[in-house]
């Protein structure tokens, strides 16, 4: 797994705001695409520990909208919302949200799903319009959700 989220640069440069995480799963392609497709299978994995996800709501197609709800052990809600840009079945799926709460806060994620000997592995990239926060503990919050992921698909 690897992670890059260091400080803008004044150039508007994207490579210091985004973050590449892979994983493999032991799992076949298809059934690890699958578990993004529908709101009853995101609700139970796609958050970070500790969290839980009492709204999720997909459209999943291109130009669909999604809106998830993510609570946090506070009780605290982190609402995340946006559109699916292109999807390929099973091979990728982008889309492109806002955090609120965080003014101009875009991230564009491509997540691609490629066969390895049996598994899968995933690749998640974000492009980030600006540092935050939220920004900053992605790579925690991204490892720990797919953690979820890797328990859901049963591998």
């Amino acid at each position: 797994m690897s992670a890059s989220n260091a400080k803008p640069s004044a150039e508007g440069n994207t490579a210091d705001r985004e973050l590449v995480i892979e994983r493999v799963f032991d799992a076949p392609r298809e059934l690890v695409f699958k578990a993004w497709t529908k709101a009853e299978h995101l609700s139970r994995w796609f958050f970070p520990s500790g969290f839980t996800m009492p709204k999720c709501e997909i459209d999943f197609r291109p130009g669909g909208v999604f809106r998830f709800v993510m609570r946090g052990p506070d009780g605290k809600d982190y609402p995340f919302d946006g559109s699916y840009v292109e999807i390929v079945e099973p091979e990728r799926i982008v889309f492109q949200g806002n955090i609120h709460d965080v003014p101009g806060q875009d991230v564009m994620t491509t997540v691609t799903f490629s066969k390895l000997e049996g598994k899968t592995k995933l690749t998640v990239h974000q492009t980030y319009a600006v540092e935050s926060d939220a920004t900053q503990g992605a790579p925690i919050g991204w490892s720990q959700t797919l953690d979820h992921l890797e328990e859901y698909v049963g591998r």
